[in-house]
């Protein structure tokens, strides 16, 4: 029993112009309690703006969010995993760029994203069933 990406992709996620605010999104996040929001259509994504891009490039430079357009702050290099890769592999990749989310395409189109906080609570998911199955076995028939 193996965890791929494509089994713990999430495809429910804020999407937002490049046009907007900081303001705008970051009351679009509140709204809608995300983290991030993909900048540019879901399908095609341009880039990625999460709660650390504000805190760090707005809020702590003392810049005015309604001032800021998100394209001025967005991260532009996504990293992205094939919806066929395991979870391990997954969890590395994340592990080692520094990263909490990740696009998920199937076939070169984008199907979602990966987080790391949906990814926790799969694996935990995944290590009560593998536990009650590896528990199952060791039960005598008899």
């Amino acid at each position: 029993m193996v965890l791929y990406a494509r089994d713990i992709v999430e495809t429910d996620f804020l999407s937002l112009s490049s046009g907007s605010s900081v303001l705008e999104a970051a009351k679009a996040m509140k709204e809608s309690r995300r983290g991030f929001a993909v900048i540019g259509s879901p399908a095609d994504p341009k880039g990625l703006v999460t709660e650390w891009d504000v805190l760090s490039k707005v809020v702590a430079e003392g810049k005015d969010p309604k001032l800021v357009t998100l394209g001025e702050i967005m991260s532009t290099d996504l990293l992205s995993v094939d919806a066929g890769t395991g979870l391990a592999d997954v969890s590395q990749m994340m592990s080692e760029r520094g990263v909490r989310r990740l696009l998920v395409k199937d076939g070169g189109k984008v199907v979602g994203f990966i987080t790391s906080k949906t990814m926790l609570a799969r694996m935990n998911e995944y290590v009560d069933k593998v536990s009650s199955q590896i528990s199952r076995l060791q039960t005598p028939w008899f």
